[in-house]
């Protein structure tokens, strides 16, 4: 029997050996290379199909149009608005979802009874919201920021409640055999195994914190890469348009990347 069975684990180990091991270069390589296909893509074949610019404006109009907005319309300035507000946004909407959700799990009681309150507020759209907030707080940082606190603190929320809700009884049953107070219980038990469900609350929200910044930039913003939509599409410039959007795309980008760090640096076996 003892030959029998390792056997296969010798027979399969040369395949495993003969299988192709992808280079650390292939990855960074291949998404270059995806990424150069798209612009050249982009760049040849809207004007080969007969698109006129106002419809689809090439990269390299776009970046014409990004230059001008640089020296004429304080680009950087719409920038850095947008991602100072998409920051806090995210920051201060986790930061309330993770407490609520966390004080939520700890009382089945309190979650029962406001559970019907908090999935009604999710359920109405945020949208909906922001000229609520401008009519509230006027224009300017305040509405943006409330807007994008009020998108991302659910799924946090939410993610955190579950988490709570779903811990292993058998280390809780064990918690109460060795009489661990309720402080002790969620700092040596329920918040590590809720960790992972909450760190994908926050990639969730990284995500979500730059449409609650949009949202509220194009209803009633003065500045931000969301006016620049609105303002670009008054206009009827689409390459400003476009140049908006990547940006906004960069910020979401960047934030979700510095999240996934937080992550790996907090749960060492991801």
């Amino acid at each position: 029997m003892t030959s029998f069975r390792a056997e296969p684990a010798r027979a399969a180990a040369p395949a495993a050996r003969g299988l192709p091991q992808a280079s650390p270069l292939m990855r960074p390589i291949a998404t270059l290379a995806v990424a150069l296909a798209v612009l050249v893509a982009w760049q040849f074949l809207p004007p080969a199909l007969g698109i006129p610019k106002f419809i689809i404006p090439t990269p390299t109009e776009m970046w014409a149009e990004g230059q001008r907005m640089m020296a004429r319309d304080n680009l950087g300035r719409h920038f850095l608005s947008t991602a100072w507000t998409t920051v806090a946004g995210f920051l201060l909407g986790s930061l309330f979802g993770a407490c609520i959700g966390y004080l939520l799990g700890m009382s089945r009681f309190w979650e029962s009874v406001l559970s019907p309150y908090i999935l009604a507020l999710q359920i109405a759209p945020k949208v909906a919201f922001a000229p609520l907030f401008i009519m509230w707080f006027g224009y300017g940082f305040w509405p943006k920021l409330v807007t994008t606190v009020l998108v991302v603190f659910f799924p946090i929320l939410v993610n955190v409640v579950q988490a709570m809700r779903v811990a292993d009884r058998d280390l809780l049953n064990l918690a109460r055999a060795f009489t661990m107070t309720r402080a002790q219980t969620f700092r040596k038990i329920l918040f590590p195994l809720s960790l992972p469900a909450l760190m994908a609350g926050l990639r969730i929200g990284a995500t979500l914190a730059v449409i609650g910044v949009t949202v509220g930039e194009l209803v009633g913003g003065n500045t931000g890469l969301g006016f620049l939509i609105t303002y670009g599409e008054g206009q009827s410039d689409t390459a400003m348009v476009f140049d908006a959007i990547v940006l906004l795309t960069v910020i979401g980008i960047a934030l979700y990347f510095v999240v996934g760090l937080v992550e790996r640096r907090v749960l060492h076996y991801v």
